[in-house]
């Protein structure tokens, strides 16, 4: 966004709500900052310079809320952490799928939930590249669910001759589709209509951070369920679960994964190492399909990318 459009957004707002529009304009200011800031800093380590058969990938899941929710799931022994190659998916995408691992890309079947693979992804670069949110996508939640991307996941696994498989779940990246809500604000849901998104209310006050928080903390246990089935229905000698990014919450007056955030919450992401057996208690039932009737624009904001 160029500064003119700033400007004029900036107007808009103000016409309409005042010094919120001001405190909104100024916020998006300051995270347009940090993406001309940190977006060429070659900072963080590569996945593909890790060890793992199967990466299951937590969208915008902090370190501290991984290692909140251990003790509650058996196949989380330990959470360590290292430095991702990006503040948020578009920017991660891009500095994980180089050149450089083009031979690892050809032996890679990505399952993903994460609209930004249609802008950033070539599919002939990859073994499989199966995009869910084009035919699992749900308008009420405006997001994709974790069951889908288990259940396409556990197809590719088991028919696939792939060396590698990556999984991207959506959450806890909000919108929050856990037990825990957000009150009003989720009900729209999350960026339609000129809505404000659950960040967007805990940086205006409207949602306390102890409720966002909950809310965050049933959004990744929601995943982890669906990660637990997962688990007991492929095999993979060695899996790591980690995200693509972190979120913040108010560390620095940042809020969200601003593009080239430096902040160790943003770039800081979990390290799980468990395993994986096939025990066949699940069966797939979602075809793959490249059908949908929503726009990747609108999807992504829904996901609070305006």
């Amino acid at each position: 966004m160029g500064f003119r459009e700033w400007a004029g957004r900036t107007t808009d707002r103000v016409r309409s709500d005042g010094w919120q529009g001001v405190r909104d304009s100024a916020s998006e200011l300051y995270a347009g900052a940090w993406r001309n800031i940190g977006w060429h800093v070659p900072r963080g380590t590569n996945v593909y310079e890790r060890d793992w058969d199967t990466l299951i990938i937590l969208d915008a899941c902090r370190v501290d809320l991984m290692r909140e929710v251990a003790d509650d799931y058996p196949f989380i022994e330990g959470v360590e952490s290292f430095e991702s190659v990006g503040s948020m998916s578009e920017e991660w995408m891009r500095k994980t799928f180089t050149e450089e691992y083009a031979s690892e890309m050809e032996r890679t079947a990505y399952v993903t939930a994460n609209v930004f693979s249609q802008d950033v992804l070539d599919e002939r670069a990859f073994h499989t590249l199966d995009e869910v949110w084009r035919y699992a996508w749900d308008d009420e939640t405006g997001t994709i669910p974790p069951r889908p991307v288990t259940d396409r996941a556990i197809d590719v696994a088991r028919n696939g001759d792939h060396d590698r498989l990556i999984v991207h779940y959506m959450q806890p990246h909000h919108p929050f589709v856990g037990e825990e809500r957000v009150g009003s604000v989720e009900a729209d849901p999350f960026g339609r209509e000129d809505s404000v998104t659950a960040v967007d209310a805990l940086r205006r006050g409207e949602v306390s951070h102890d409720r966002f928080w909950r809310a965050y903390r049933s959004n990744l246990e929601t995943a982890l369920d669906d990660v637990s089935v997962l688990l007991d229905n492929h095999e993979a000698d060695r899996v790591a679960i980690t995200a693509d990014h972190g979120d913040a919450v108010g560390e620095w007056g940042i809020y969200d994964h601003p593009a080239g955030c430096l902040h160790p919450v943003v770039k800081n992401v979990p390290w799980v190492e468990t395993t994986a057996s096939d025990e066949g208690n699940f069966e797939p039932s979602i075809e793959s399909s490249a059908s949908g009737d929503q726009t990747v624009e609108e999807r992504l904001e829904s996901l609070g990318y305006v």
